[in-house]
């Protein structure tokens, strides 16, 4: 897959040694994105499975298409039939047809018709399940907003009104997941209802901090029946807090146990490849295990300081920020937020880049995967007029780095274990 940056108005650019440095962190950004393909990932999970008859899947999450085609890799006609759902533009609707399969496009990040849609799909391929059939569930990121079936009534502008403010929100993603879980039939374990206790192989590549089944697509079949007294202590408007107490309500009992969630890729298998991808071109690696999270442009800032005072070489980081939304954000996501806060600490410095983005391709609303940055970002902005603090308090980054072509844009990548972050120093900034 082809990873490109945004027409480069200024050619000094890829005739410096900072053009090959940022060709470099694009092609290791790749190798990650490799390495924790869909594909690869559930075709080596899968390898070797014993199933004495026909399969069924569920497939949903920005990765489901490529995690489809590993199963099918192995399985090839004894995957019978079955559901993928993902993002608007993430399916190949014709080879899944091929395939015997049905292929529906969701919303994301906001629940759209097509996510209730998918969630009665979804509960009819579980009620139309055999006996003699066994079933293979796949989840990726991004299943939270593909795939409901609401509670209490909530009709799709309340839902869209729910996610919308938990988006601008800037809480963890946990908490995100935890209003989601109170307010869906299907979520937090809610799925088991209409499994009734038949066995499911279970596959899932993790986009949450230490790969919490029960954060992953808001855990469809794993059982959460304490939301209650977890969400009492959020601080959410009253509006809110309302739907919450009536969607709790609604939930009942839940099945005790849910299946087996196996993890087939992560961020720290990502974080890895670049490592040993960066190694084998002779460049010294500092791998950071801490998580990145909090606000993007706090991160960016500390981020660009450590670079500047680190050793030479290249810093891998990864983690997911959050970005508090003002009423009417401009253009951009939480990659590009942390790529332009982290390029004012490093404007006017030679030798260093930095790249930021979503493994997923995407980053917030946008079809951009992030930026990446180097010392003379700030100055290109200046001579296109714009301003980098305006743009940071608009959540406007990605029109600024649009003009000073610094996004990056992969496409659908088939996988997403959140967001990486890679510096690099690659000469003396002093």
């Amino acid at each position: 897959m082809p990873l490109v940056e945004t027409p480069v108005p200024f050619p000094s650019l890829v005739l410096t040694a900072l053009g090959e440095s940022r060709r470099t962190l694009l092609d290791l950004f790749g190798a990650a994105l490799e390495a924790v393909s869909g594909q690869g990932a559930v075709a080596r999970r899968l390898a070797g499975w014993e199933v004495g008859g026909a399969v069924v899947l569920l497939a949903v999450g920005k990765a489901a298409q490529a995690m489809t085609a590993g199963a099918r890799t192995v399985l090839g006609e004894r995957l019978a039939r079955g559901l993928v759902v993902s993002k608007v533009g993430h399916l190949d609707s014709s080879l899944l047809t091929a395939w015997g399969l049905e292929g529906l496009e969701a919303g994301h990040p906001l629940p759209t018709a097509g996510s209730l849609l998918a969630g009665r799909r979804a509960l009819g391929v579980l009620e139309g399940l055999k006996s003699d059939e066994g079933l293979l569930v796949l989840i990726s990121g991004g299943a939270s907003s593909l795939l409901e079936v609401p509670a209490a009534d909530l009709g799709l502008a309340d839902l869209v009104r729910v996610n919308q403010w938990l988006l601008g929100s800037g809480l963890p993603i946990a908490e995100v997941n935890g209003v989601r879980k109170s307010l869906s039939a299907i979520k937090g374990g809610g799925l088991l209802r209409w499994l009734q206790g038949r066995a499911a192989r279970v596959l899932a590549i993790s986009d949450v901090p230490g790969d919490d089944p029960s954060a992953i697509g808001s855990g469809l079949l794993v059982p959460e029946p304490d939301l209650g007294a977890w969400l009492a202590a959020l601080r959410l408007p009253a509006w809110l807090r309302e739907k919450v107490a009536v969607g709790l309500q609604e939930r009942g009992a839940l099945p005790p146990v849910g299946p087996r969630i196996e993890i087939v890729a992560n961020l720290d298998l990502a974080k890895q490849a670049v490592a040993e991808a960066a190694q084998a071109r002779g460049i010294p690696v500092y791998l950071h295990r801490g998580l990145l999270e909090g606000e993007a442009a706090d991160r960016g800032r500390e981020l660009a300081r450590a670079l500047l005072a680190g050793n030479a070489g290249l810093h891998v980081w990864g983690g997911e920020t959050t970005v508090r939304l003002p009423s009417h954000p401009g253009r951009g996501g939480r990659n590009q937020q942390l790529a332009l806060a982290a390029a004012m600490v490093l404007a006017g410095h030679e030798g260093v880049c930095l790249l930021s983005a979503g493994t997923d391709g995407s980053d917030g609303p946008t079809d951009d995967a992030g930026a990446l940055i180097d010392g003379g970002t700030l100055a290109r902005a200046r001579a296109a007029g714009l301003d980098a603090q305006a743009a940071l308090r608009a959540a406007d980054a990605g029109t600024l780095l649009a003009a000073t072509a610094d996004l990056v844009h992969t496409g659908p990548t088939g996988t997403n274990v959140m967001d990486l972050v890679l510096g690099y120093c690659f000469s003396p900034r002093r």
